[in-house]
C-alpha cells in the first residue's frame, strides 16, 4: 500500500548517497498544502505520474499550485484541488564528494623521444558534485531507490583516463620532463573532462595528478643510466674499485697463524690488482676498438662507442649519429663508414701525389701539407704550345 506523505525530508547517514528516492519502492500519495524539507546540501526533484514537475532548492517547502503550476491542470476540477495524487520526490546529494581515486588498470603506450616507445601508469584523485540534479536523475540514476557513488566512478575514472592520455599524446615529449609539468597536465585534463561531466549534470571540482611513471623494469634502466651519469671517468672508477676490493682482501687475509706468508701474498696480489686498475680502461677502450665498423666519438666524455650504441658507456650520454651523403647514390650513410649501406661504393677518399714531393693526399687538397705546393695550380695539365703553320 502507498505511503501517505504530509512531511517529506530526507537524511542521508552514509554519506556516500548521491540520490536517494522517497518512497525506494513504487510511489506515494500526498495533497496540496504538504510540506518539503530541503537541506542546504541537497536538491528535491518532484515527481508526478513519472514527469519531472519541478526541483527545490534548500527551504521548507508547501506544495501548492503556486510552486508546482503543472499540477492545476493535472488534478481537474473534479477533486476541487484537494484530493491526494501519487509523486516521487528524489533527494539529491548536492555535497562535492572528495578524495575520488582515478588511475590506469592497463599501462598506457607512449612514444618518448628519449626512450622510443614506453609503456606508462598513472594515479590520482579527482572530486566532484551535481549541479544540475535533474539532468542527473533523467541520465545517471533513472527509477533506481538509492544511487551511491561508486556506482558512477568507475564509469568516471575511463572518461578520465581516455583524455589523460589523449591529452599526454598530444602535449608530452618525454617523461623525463612531466615532474615539473603535473599542474599543467592536470589543469589541460581537467579542461577536456569538464563537457563529459556537464553531459550528466555533474561537475569536476577538483583533479590531481599523484605519479605517472614507467614500468619497474623500465624504471631499473633509467636508475642505471643515472648511476652511469654519476661515476663519470669510468676508468678512475674501475682502478678506484680495483683498489678498494684488493684492499679489502689484504686487510683479511693479513690476521692469523701464517700472518706473514698472508701478508706477502696480500702485498703481491695488491700490486698486481693495482697494476690491473691502470689496464683496465685501456683494455675497455681496446675491445670497443676491436668491434670493427664505424664509432662514435662521446661529445661529453671523448669516448670511442660502436656506431650502434645510443647511449656512452663511459658516461652514460645520448649519442648522436653523424651522417654523411653517398658521393655516388646520394644516400645518407653514418660517418666512418668504409662502404656504402645501398648501392656498395667506396667512401675512402680518393688521393693524388703532390707533384713536388710525392705525397699522398687527399682528391681536393689545396695545398700539399707537407712541402706547401700549390696543389691547385701544379696539377693543372700543362697546355701544349700551339705549333705556326
Amino acid at each position: 500500500m502507498a505511503k501517505f506523505f504530509e512531511v517529506i525530508e530526507f537524511f542521508d547517514e552514509t554519506g556516500d548517497e548521491i540520490a536517494h528516492r522517497i518512497p525506494e519502492t513504487g510511489s506515494g500519495e500526498t495533497q496540496l498544502g504538504s510540506q518539503l524539507v530541503v537541506r542546504e546540501n541537497q536538491y528535491a526533484v518532484f515527481f508526478r505520474d513519472g514527469k519531472a514537475l519541478d526541483s527545490f532548492g534548500p527551504g521548507r517547502h508547501t506544495l501548492t499550485t503556486l510552486n508546482l503550476p503543472l499540477i492545476r491542470r493535472i488534478i481537474g476540477a473534479a477533486f476541487d484541488g484537494k484530493s491526494p495524487f501519487r509523486v516521487e520526490v528524489y533527494y539529491v546529494n548536492g555535497k562535492v564528494f572528495t578524495n575520488s581515486k582515478w588511475g590506469t588498470q592497463e599501462p598506457i603506450p607512449f612514444r618518448d623521444t628519449e626512450l622510443h616507445m614506453v609503456r606508462l601508469r598513472a594515479f590520482g584523485t579527482y572530486s566532484e558534485r551535481v549541479i544540475e540534479p535533474q539532468l542527473f536523475i533523467n541520465k545517471a540514476v533513472g527509477t533506481q531507490g538509492i544511487y551511491r557513488r561508486n556506482e558512477i566512478e568507475d564509469f568516471l575514472r575511463t572518461i578520465i583516463i581516455a583524455r589523460l592520455t589523449d591529452f599526454l599524446g598530444e602535449n608530452l615529449k618525454s617523461i623525463f620532463d612531466l615532474p615539473q609539468h603535473y599542474d599543467e597536465v592536470a589543469a589541460g585534463t581537467k579542461a577536456r573532462i569538464h563537457d563529459d561531466f556537464s553531459k550528466y549534470g555533474l561537475e569536476l571540482v577538483d583533479f590531481y595528478i599523484n605519479a605517472i611513471t614507467p614500468p619497474p623494469d623500465v624504471q631499473e634502466m633509467i636508475d642505471q643510466r643515472s648511476g652511469m651519469g654519476a661515476v663519470g671517468d669510468l676508468g678512475k672508477f674501475t682502478q678506484f674499485s680495483a683498489a678498494r676490493a684488493l684492499r679489502d682482501a689484504a686487510q683479511q687475509g693479513g690476521g692469523g697463524e701464517g700472518g706473514g706468508a698472508g701478508t706477502a701474498g696480500a702485498g703481491l696480489g695488491l700490486g698486481a690488482g693495482l697494476g690491473m686498475g691502470m689496464m683496465m680502461p685501456g683494455m675497455i677502450s681496446q675491445a670497443y676498438g676491436q668491434t670493427g665498423g664505424p664509432q662514435i666519438k662521446c661529445s661529453k666524455c671523448g669516448g670511442l662507442n660502436p656506431a650502434t650504441a645510443k647511449f656512452c658507456s663511459a658516461c652514460g650520454e645520448k649519442l648522436e649519429m653523424e651522417m654523411i651523403n653517398c658521393p655516388k647514390c646520394n644516400q645518407p650513410v653514418l660517418k666512418g663508414s668504409k662502404f656504402c649501406s645501398n648501392c656498395g661504393a667506396s667512401l675512402a677518399p680518393k688521393l693524388i701525389k703532390c707533384s713536388k714531393c710525392g705525397m699522398d693526399v687527399p682528391e681536393g687538397t689545396k695545398f700539399c701539407p707537407n712541402c706547401g705546393n700549390n696543389l691547385a695550380v701544379s696539377d693543372k695539365p700543362k697546355e701544349e704550345p700551339k705549333k705556326e703553320s
